[in-house]
C-alpha cells in the first residue's frame, strides 16, 4: 500500500467517525442513532391477507416510572395497557420515554414475512421520543406489547394490542388480567416484628383516649 492509499483510507475512516450514528446504522430493517433504535418499521407493505389499507391510526405511548403509580407493587408501566385497532390498519406510533433509563416497546407475534422474527421494536436509551409505523394483518388477534429489558415487564411494563377485538386477554396485563403467579410478600414473624405489631396496636388503642382528653 502506497502513501496515497494510506492517506485515503485514513481520511475515509475519520470521515466515517464524524458522521451521525444513524447514518452509519441504517440497514437490515434497523435504524439506530445516539438516542435509540427502530427495528422492522413498515410504512407501506400490506400483509398478504389485506386487500387494502383500512386506515391510519395515530397512537402515543408513554413509558416510565410514574405511569406505574396506579398499580401497587409495580415499578414501570405504559400509560395505557390496551389498544384496539381495526384489521389491516396502519398504526403510527409515537413512543415517549419519560425516564432517564432505557425502555423498549416491542410487539410480538406479527407475520414473519413482513417483520423478521415476528417483531416490531422501538427503544430509547433515556428521555425522548421515537416515531415509527407498522401495518397489522386482518386476523383477529391479541398481540403482546412489552419492554424486554430485564425485569421491566415483570415490574409492570406490559400491555396488549387487540386487532379486530382480539382473541382474548393475555395474562398478567396490569389492571386487565390476573397474573399467572401473584406476588407474595411474606412477613417474618420473629420476636422484633411481633413486638412492633403489639406496640402499634397499643398506640392505636391509647392514642384516641389522649386526643379526646386534650379536647
Amino acid at each position: 500500500m502506497n502513501t496515497f492509499q494510506s492517506r485515503l483510507l485514513l481520511a475515509l475512516f475519520i470521515f466515517g467517525l464524524g458522521q451521525p450514528v444513524h447514518a452509519m446504522m441504517d440497514h437490515h430493517g434497523m435504524i439506530m442513532d445516539e438516542k435509540g433504535m427502530i427495528m422492522n418499521a413498515n410504512e407501506d407493505k400490506l400483509p398478504r391477507d389485506c386487500p387494502k389499507l383500512a386506515g391510519n391510526i395515530d397512537i402515543t405511548i408513554r413509558a416510565g416510572h410514574k405511569q406505574a403509580a396506579k398499580f401497587p407493587g409495580k415499578m414501570f408501566a405504559f400509560d395505557r395497557q390496551q389498544w384496539d385497532v381495526a384489521p389491516c390498519s396502519k398504526i403510527n406510533i409515537t413512543f415517549v420515554n419519560e425516564d432517564d433509563i432505557r425502555h423498549q416497546l416491542m410487539i410480538h407475534g406479527l407475520p414473519g414475512y413482513l417483520y423478521p422474527d415476528g417483531m416490531f421494536h422501538l427503544e430509547l436509551y433515556g428521555k425522548g421520543e421515537l416515531k415509527a409505523s407498522l401495518i397489522v394483518p386482518s386476523q383477529k388477534k391479541t398481540y403482546l406489547v412489552h419492554c424486554e429489558l430485564p425485569q421491566h415487564m415483570e415490574k409492570g411494563m406490559k400491555a396488549q394490542l387487540k386487532v379486530g377485538g382480539g382473541d382474548g386477554d393475555l395474562p398478567s396485563i396490569p389492571g386487565i388480567s390476573k397474573p399467572v403467579r401473584a406476588d407474595v410478600y411474606p412477613v417474618d414473624w420473629n420476636a422484633p416484628s411481633v413486638a412492633l405489631l403489639l406496640f402499634c396496636l397499643l398506640v392505636g388503642a391509647v392514642l384516641p383516649y389522649f386526643v379526646l382528653k386534650i379536647r
